[in-house]
């Protein structure tokens, strides 16, 4: 299991994806490729240890093949050239079936990947034997793989029981936990000793890494990066008390990370801190006015608290 240690440690951003205004692209916007390459880039140099494009944040589903591919290029050629040479790639595989992920395995193999993310089958509520299959099929690839827990979207629950057959298949070597429920942390560590665990859920983040999370594949950090990359370590060091203060006044804007509308809420909050998010690809459209309106009152108190942190 240690193949896919160095891979995962440290805050792995599921980096948004800007679009420019193109009406010869699907839904009149194109992906901006510069502009991505350069929000991977400031992530890294503000600490982030990798990045994660094709993502739900990423907004995967929403590309086309070639689309999806020239993401995943894009942000391989922008972490290898970038700082000291030691930042992470691990592309989202995700698929309806495993004959689909492992051709994106493959892609990302090619392309000069350090690892995948990969959801169970989506669109359809595999069962427990279809699910290992789907695991053994990509990991066979070789590249490192982290499955990605995430109920809510895909109606697969990968228990701690089930990670713990998943964690004997070689080369599946991490889960992202977004089920919400930390009380899976532990569960997991015991059932699946040689299974790290991932924080996958912003707001109960500082709780997995206080019951054993090693890493934090992330959403917000598209804002505040190195406000989490401080909070990851102060929790890692044990100073519970810093990462509490740090933690309580962003937890109201990492909220937004657990809800339908996480990506327009991120895009928002980048757009709000002087970064670019942009518009969203459909199915995804504005937030209602409703729901900015809570958006933007919590990340006013968040960028109030980054603030006075930097002051």
């Amino acid at each position: 299991m240690d193949s896919g240690r160095s891979v995962l440690g440290g805050v792995i951003v599921a980096a948004a994806l800007p679009y420019r205004t193109d009406p010869a692209a699907p839904a009149g916007l194109a992906v901006d490729h510069e502009r991505y390459a350069e929000h991977c880039r400031w992530l890294l140099e503000n600490g982030c240890a990798g990045v994660g494009p094709n993502g739900s944040l990423g907004e995967y589903s929403a590309l086309t093949d070639e689309e999806r591919r020239a993401v995943a290029r894009t942000a391989i050629e922008a972490v290898r050239g970038s700082g000291d040479g030691t930042g992470k790639v691990v592309v989202g595989v995700h698929a309806a079936g495993w004959h689909q992920a492992v051709r994106w395995a493959e892609a990302a193999a090619e392309d000069g990947a350090d690892g995948v993310l990969c959801l169970p089958p989506t669109l359809y509520r595999a069962n427990r034997d279809e699910i290992v299959e789907h695991f053994e099929r990509v990991a066979a690839v070789g590249l490192p793989v982290m499955a990605y827990n995430n109920p809510l979207d895909t109606k697969v629950d990968l228990t701690p029981g089930l990670l713990a057959e998943l964690a004997e298949i070689d080369g599946v070597v991490a889960v992202k936990e977004f089920s919400g429920d930390v009380r899976r942390v532990l569960e997991i560590r015991e059932r699946a000793p040689g299974l790290e665990v991932v924080g996958g859920a912003d707001d109960v983040v500082l709780e997995s890494l206080l019951m054993g999370a090693t890493g934090w594949f992330a959403g917000f950090p598209n804002v505040f990066p190195a406000e989490s990359v401080r909070l990851y370590e102060l929790a890692r060091a044990g100073r519970h008390a810093e990462a509490r203060a740090l933690y309580e006044p962003l937890v109201a804007a990492f909220r937004w990370d657990s809800r339908t509308e996480f990506v327009q809420a991120i895009k928002a909050g980048m757009d709000m801190v002087g970064r670019y998010g942009g518009p969203c690809r459909p199915p995804r459209g504005p937030l209602v006015p409703a729901h900015r309106e809570q958006v933007e009152a919590a990340m006013k108190q968040a960028i109030a608290h980054v603030r006075e942190g930097r002051s």
